[in-house]
């Protein structure tokens, strides 16, 4: 690596682009590619263009699922390939924001006047987006309304937000967000809220609306219920690329958020990024060098780190983002490739206190992506010192010194600076990456826009419901007859699955729903139902 000060000042003058158009810059200098590197790369960046091209005019990009990838139309529909799809997006924007203003002005309430809190009830992208713009841009004093999140199938969880509310419910508008209706983790926070609602005598379905697909389940039920509101999500549409759809417009907007400049910076990035100039083009020089960072295999891990509290959420936003797109087993061509970055972070300076030892001086299996933000506050500077000393240049300090003391180690790192975080300079980051994405996945040859691993993830859990609905069957023949794990796997004919069952009676049994008998040894203890009246049986 460049030691000298002089040479590397060079490297930097020559490795940074600056576009004030965004307001961003993005530094390469402390990436080691060769000075030929991009024009070795030229042929594999072209053909990427192509292809990202090829995707905004409506081809068919997600082969798997025989789908257009459109959330480039989001922020700009006149590109959309059909007058009804420019049409339908233009529509939903306008309707995003005439709800809000309708809650707002209390012109849609809840039973005892305006709604002051939103549960937003969703997972994955569903969830993680609007988390992270909510986070970024939110001000306590200033929002128009409070966020809560259900993002988890956790009961705990739920109650937690639940006693979070409190007495607050008949203040508190729900919106559930699942594109197919069919999520178990998002159902069940619906259930569990629908519960919550009627306990306090309130109906459901004037306190919710949803985000979903037409004629999906969860549309049919908002249909059915007569809940206040129904979004669309479209198929071309994928969770971890929906911040800018009705998914993350919708809650911004009941924040009180500025959707539009939100837009406006995701469309200027857009427009940037979609240069075929990979020397100009922000989002080609992070893929690329993305792909010198991991030799174009996933050989290095990603670490995110922000010099900023209202980012801390970006590095959890970007892993859905990165590794769900990038994380495949094949090309496009059917051959085992196995892809993927893996990503991690939190923020600066408190991983700074956490694990930058390991990143200095311990396996060299990643390289860092520094993001920098210049204004340290909205508010008045207090100096923290009688030099003039602000908490905020101990931050850009901090950043700074670890950034020296990583490339003196040998560790690779990019950063990107913005001026402050703002609802257009979200909007950017956001769309900074998606194209970054989109285009490293061509380099690579791999479908950016599916998740089989994912869904394997489902049918698995799918099985693990499956069996317990067999285990409570089983004990019924029995009579409720004490069986241990061995024997409940013969008589269910499960056999293969005698681990998954032996965790299933753990789990009922921590939760009272079975008891267990004491054997000589943990495999030794017998199943059976606790002592109850048989209406109150698990499976009735």
């Amino acid at each position: 690596m460049e030691t000298d000060a002089l040479k590397l000042w060079q490297r930097y003058k020559e490795r940074t682009t600056f576009h004030d158009e965004i307001g961003l810059s993005l530094d390469l200098s402390r990436v080691d590619f060769a000075d030929d590197f991009f024009e070795q790369k030229a042929e594999s960046i072209n053909k990427a263009f192509g292809t990202m091209a090829k995707l905004e005019q409506g081809a068919i990009a997600n082969p798997d699922e025989n789908r257009m990838v459109g959330h480039y139309w989001l922020r700009k529909p006149e590109l959309a390939p059909s007058a009804e799809i420019s049409q339908q997006i233009t529509s939903t924007i306008e309707n995003v924001k005439a709800f809000a203003a309708a809650i707002h002005s209390g012109e849609v309430s809840g039973v005892d006047g305006l709604f002051e809190n939103v549960i937003v009830i969703g997972i994955g992208g569903s969830a993680l987006g609007p988390q992270f713009v909510s986070h970024a841009l939110g001000k306590p004093k200033k929002d128009r309304m409070k966020m809560w999140f259900f993002d988890n199938t956790d009961p705990d969880g739920i109650d937690k937000v639940m006693d979070s509310v409190g007495s607050n419910l008949d203040k508190t508008l729900c919106i559930v967000i699942s594109k197919s209706g069919g999520t178990k983790e998002t159902r069940n926070g619906m259930l569990e809220a629908k519960v919550a609602y009627e306990r306090a005598g309130l109906n459901f379905g004037e306190h919710a609306c949803a985000v979903t697909g037409e004629g999906s389940a969860l549309d049919q039920v908002a249909e059915s219920e007569g809940w206040l509101k129904r979004f669309p999500m479209w198929d071309w549409v994928g969770g971890r690329t929906s911040e800018t759809s009705a998914v993350g417009l919708l809650p911004a907007a009941l924040q009180g958020l500025d959707i539009d400049q939100l837009l406006a910076g995701a469309a200027a990035c857009d427009e940037l990024t979609r240069q075929a100039d990979a020397e100009a083009n922000p989002a080609a020089r992070l893929a690329l060098a993305w792909m010198h960072c991991c030799n174009g295999k996933g050989e290095k891990d990603m670490v995110i780190l922000p010099y900023k509290d209202r980012l801390e959420l970006f590095s959890r936003y970007l892993q859905q983002l990165i590794m769900e797109s990038l994380g495949k087993g094949k090309d496009l061509g059917g051959n085992a490739v196995q892809q993927g970055i893996a990503v991690y972070g939190n923020k600066g300076s408190t991983d700074q206190h956490a694990y930058i030892q390991q990143l200095r001086d311990g396996v060299p299996n990643f390289f860092a992506t520094f993001i920098e933000v210049l204004k340290e506050r909205s508010g008045e500077l207090f100096h923290v010192e009688q030099e003039g000393v602000t908490a905020g240049d101990y931050l850009s300090g901090f950043f700074q010194g670890t950034r020296k003391a990583l490339y003196e180690s040998g560790r690779e790192s990019i950063t990107i600076t913005i001026n402050e975080v703002t609802p257009f300079s979200v909007g950017v980051l956001i769309a900074l990456y998606e194209r970054a994405v989109g285009l490293y996945a061509s380099l690579v040859n791999i479908n950016a826009y599916h998740q089989p691993g994912v869904e394997a993830g489902k049918k698995a859990a799918e099985r693990v419901i499956e069996l317990e609905l067999e285990l409570f069957e089983c004990l019924m023949r029995r009579d409720g007859h004490p069986m241990k794990v061995d024997d409940l796997a013969m008589e269910m004919q499960a056999v293969d699955d005698i681990e998954t069952i032996y965790k299933i009676c753990e789990h009922l049994c921590a939760n009272g729903r079975l008891a267990k008998l004491p054997g000589e040894g943990p495999f030794e203890v017998q199943y059976t139902f606790p002592e109850r009246s048989s209406d109150e049986l698990p499976i009735s």
